[in-house]
């Protein structure tokens, strides 16, 4: 069963309600959060569950959006040092606020590539399990299933190699971005 077009109009059954308001709030939170991303925009999304409970997502935060919708006042004239300060002050938020959001991109896909990564290599150890199962021992095993044997294990061992070397790097990397340190300063 796949994606359908579903008609819209109230849930009548309370258990599927509620799974279809969880699925929905977190499609709605994603879309908010790229409209934030991608925009620059800030964002305040505020919803109540069938049961009551209040579910919120803001970017940067649910309460600097609220505060700000709150008590927002007509537009008057203001002085340009307010005016200037308040600038620079959402300038430096929306820059940190960028880098943030692209640091969690960035672990979303590297996230979704480690998932992909694993998937492979069950599969990879699925099979071999399956030629031990197949018989019980290696003395029993003909000339070409033990061929396909050794060449299943090169190739395993070659992707734990791989592997190996992608989290090595990764890690340094990481440590890396971590403790991000400048060229060395000159002495006079």
């Amino acid at each position: 069963m796949g994606r359908r077009k579903i008609e819209m109009k109230m849930v009548k059954d309370s258990s599927c309600r509620q799974v279809t308001f969880s699925k929905r709030r977190t499609g709605l939170f994603k879309k908010a959060n790229e409209l934030a991303t991608l925009c620059g925009a800030e964002v305040g999304v505020v919803v109540f569950s069938p049961g009551g409970k209040p579910f919120s997502f803001g970017q940067p935060n649910i309460e600097s959006i609220a505060d700000r919708f709150l008590n927002q006042e007509p537009k008057t004239t203001t002085t340009t040092t307010t005016t200037a300060s308040s600038s620079s002050s959402r300038k430096k938020n929306n820059k940190a606020m960028e880098k943030l959001n692209q640091q969690l991109n960035d672990r979303v896909k590297q996230l979704h590539e480690e998932k992909l990564r694993g998937e492979a290599l069950d599969k990879g150890i699925a099979e071999a399990k399956g030629l031990f199962l197949a018989k019980k021992s290696t003395e029993e095993l003909g000339a070409t299933e033990l061929t396909k044997l050794k060449a299943g294990l090169e190739e395993l061992r070659e992707r734990v190699k791989e592997r190996a070397g992608e989290m090595e790097a990764s890690s340094i990397l990481l440590m890396l971005s971590n403790n991000v340190v400048g060229p060395p300063e000159k002495s006079s």
